[in-house]
């Protein structure tokens, strides 16, 4: 069966003056717009599609790649809105996704983000976009411990924090006081699990936690000073806004890991700033 909203490897088995019918095992056939096929393609080829409906509600394939799939999570842009919805880029050339009203949550205005899930529908058969994650994303069962690696994508913007969600699967937490760099609704981020709490409460951060931590920022600060021709103009007094403007790492990270590379013998710190005393 061709499902609408996903990729498919499907087989040449006809040329017309329209593009190429396509045909799965069971013979059932999805037209390649003429605007996706090579002079190359012949009877018998297999191609990697992706199917979809059509504004006149015909099943065709297309070789672009949308940015989410039935089943996947993501950020897209608001292009349209109208009384039943609103259209978003979907990432088809040819084609948006419509979020009906019925799965908004909150106010949508054209040319924002929003988080949804797709899903196909079971009446129309058609591919269509959520914001409701209630169903797809839960801390019920956590497969998750404390300082692993997670990559995450930020869904809501809340007072004390952004709500985001952990590798597809999880809600996750990042408190704004603990930021250093500006993010935003739709950021695909890696973060580290900061805590998790007796009711599956996940805290993140965009830092990794001791060492670790102070491990990496000294790989990014030797990079920044050698791009810098060796030298930055920061120290132990440089303001915290200036410190992450230049590094993006806190006053606080920025000290510690200063302070272990002049350990190490790899900088030195003077009135005017830090540079590099080993070259190459």
């Amino acid at each position: 069966m061709l499902n609408a909203g996903e990729y498919h490897t499907l087989t040449v088995n006809r040329i017309s003056d329209f593009g190429l019918y396509l045909a799965n095992e069971e013979g059932d056939e999805v037209l390649l717009p003429n605007r996706y096929v090579s002079l190359d393609n012949k009877v018998g080829d297999k191609l990697d599609v992706f199917v979809y409906h059509d504004s006149e509600d015909r099943l065709v394939a297309s070789t672009e790649k949308p940015y989410a799939a039935v089943g996947d999570i993501a950020a897209l842009k608001v292009v349209d809105k109208t009384i039943h919805g609103a259209f978003l880029d979907w990432g088809l050339s040819a084609k948006d996704i419509f979020l009906p009203n019925r799965n908004m949550v909150g106010v949508v205005k054209p040319d924002t983000k929003v988080v949804v899930y797709v899903y196909r529908d079971n009446v129309t058969g058609r591919a269509v976009a959520s914001m409701s994650l209630r169903d797809v994303v839960s801390n019920v069962e956590l497969s998750l411990k404390r300082g692993q690696k997670v990559e995450i994508l930020v869904a809501v913007d809340l007072e004390k924090g952004y709500r985001v969600v952990i590798n597809g699967k999880y809600w996750g937490m990042i408190y704004k006081n603990q930021l250093y760099r500006q993010i935003a609704i739709g950021d695909k981020l890696e973060a580290y699990v900061r805590r998790i709490t007796e009711d599956n409460r996940v805290d993140l951060s965009l830092q990794q936690e001791g060492y670790n931590e102070v491990k990496t920022a000294a790989d990014k600060l030797l990079d920044l000073l050698d791009k810098n021709g060796g030298r930055l103009a920061l120290n132990d007094d440089s303001t915290p806004d200036k410190i992450q403007a230049v590094t993006g790492m806190s006053k606080k990270v920025f000290k510690r890991t200063a302070g272990f590379l002049m350990k190490r013998g790899d900088i030195a710190m003077t009135g005017q700033g830090i540079e590099l005393t080993k070259r190459g």
